[in-house]
Order: C-alpha cells, then sequence, then structure tokens
C-alpha cells in the first residue's frame, strides 16, 4: 500500500500520524507530498522514513495528485496530515485488501473531531449520513482505494480546493463508497473561533458556489481569506 499525506506546516501533527502508521505489518511506501512549508515538516517525514516530494505547484489537489503519480503500490491512502488513525485500523484495512471484491470500491473513515464537544459530535453524526447516503466524504475522513479505481475516475485534479468533493463525484459512477468503520481523528483547530453553524453553513455556501460554476481558484481566496480572520 502507498499512503499518500499533502502537507504544509504541519511539523507539530505530522509526527502522530507517521507514528500511527508504524503498526502496518506489510510493505509500506509513506509519501509525504510538501506544499512549501516554512517549518521542520519534510525533515521529520525524512526522519520518520517516509519519502518526501515536492509538490510542482501549491495547493492540496496538485500535491495529491503529485502523489498518487509517483505511488509504487496497487492500493492507495490518502490522508490529511493532522489526522490521527485508531489502533484497530491497518487491522481493517488489510481485511478489505484481502478481499477481492473490495477493489470495485472505494473506503472512507468515519470523521471524528477532536477535541469535540456537543455541536461537534452532531455534526460527525450527519457527515455519517451524507457520506452513506449521499456518498460524499471529504478529504477529511481519508480515501482507501486501488489504483485501477484511481485511474478509471480519473484521478485527483491539481485544484487549491473541492478536489475532494470533485473526486468523489467522479467517483460516485463508478463505484459505491463504503465505511471502514474506523475513525479517523481530525484536528479541531479549524473549528475553533466561531460557531460549528457558522462554519458549516459557510462551508455549504461554498459548494453551492463550485456546483454553479465558480472557479476553484475563487473559492479558495474566499476560504483561505475567511480562515485568516479567525
Amino acid at each position: 500500500m502507498s499512503v499518500v499525506i499533502p502537507c504544509l506546516n504541519e511539523a507539530e501533527r505530522l509526527p502522530l500520524l507517521l507514528a500511527d502508521l508504524q503498526c502496518w505489518r506489510g510493505s509500506l511506501q509513506i509519501m509525504v507530498v510538501d506544499g512549501g512549508s516554512r517549518d521542520h515538516s519534510s525533515w521529520i517525514a525524512r526522519m520518520a522514513g517516509a519519502e518526501c516530494v515536492h509538490a510542482p505547484r501549491p495547493g492540496r489537489g496538485a500535491q495529491l495528485q503529485c502523489g498518487a503519480a509517483q505511488a509504487l503500490a496497487p492500493w492507495l491512502l490518502f490522508l490529511h496530515a493532522d489526522s490521527r488513525l485508531n489502533p484497530a485500523w491497518a487491522e481493517r484495512v488489510m481485511a478489505v485488501m484481502e478481499d477481492p471484491k473490495a477493489i470495485d470500491a472505494a473506503w472512507y473513515f468515519d470523521l471524528r473531531i477532536e477535541p469535540g464537544r456537543p455541536a461537534l459530535r452532531m455534526l460527525e453524526a450527519l457527515v455519517a449520513l451524507r457520506s452513506r447516503w449521499l456518498q460524499r466524504p471529504y478529504g477529511d475522513q481519508g480515501l482507501l482505494l486501488h489504483r485501477r479505481l484511481y485511474q478509471r475516475c480519473g484521478g485527483y485534479a491539481p485544484l487549491p480546493l473541492m478536489e475532494d468533493l470533485d473526486l468523489v463525484e467522479r467517483l460516485a459512477p463508478r463505484a459505491r463508497l463504503r465505511p471502514l468503520g474506523q475513525p479517523l481523528v481530525s484536528d479541531g483547530r479549524r473549528w475553533s473561533g466561531s460557531s460549528v453553524l457558522q462554519r458549516s453553513w459557510g462551508n455549504a455556501r461554498l459548494r453551492q458556489r463550485w456546483y454553479n460554476g465558480e472557479s476553484a481558484e475563487q473559492l479558495a481566496a474566499t476560504y483561505y481569506d475567511r480562515h485568516a480572520n479567525h
């Protein structure tokens, strides 16, 4: 399996994810794709035994595309650098990979946000419903799929925003997106400084603008300006 991790200034959190990956028993290629970090992220990745490559252009979509293009294994696992894996993740992922029918599906983790609070627990439940019934898991839930399926749907586009939504919308007509039944802990810092409802509404408006045809570059400018002011 090849693990692709887009990274930008994650020296504080990246070591935790790299440590979680060490319980994998089989052959594992870990690729940290750096988008121009100004901290020690690249050094940390290399010290942990991961391959560190530099994306040809900034943006998470370009990083994911770059990593997938250089991945060597038949199975691909995409994770955000601020994620944490449950101790049982490796056993579950291995079971999926050993199932011959699993190559016809894409697989995602259950979103878990820490530190949590009641509003975030409700958000997690809504995300679980959206992922299962609407077939729309997003990037902070991770994505496991076979290389053949990844190539068949066209892979990640080098978008600065909405790269995860863009991919799952091309995946959904070709394959079922199925839950792994394992949590993936996402850093809750993005949800500090504003209410969960306010942040969720802002994200929903960005998605609607995407559906209405606005460019990912326009949406990224809005998104990062909004986060810079919190």
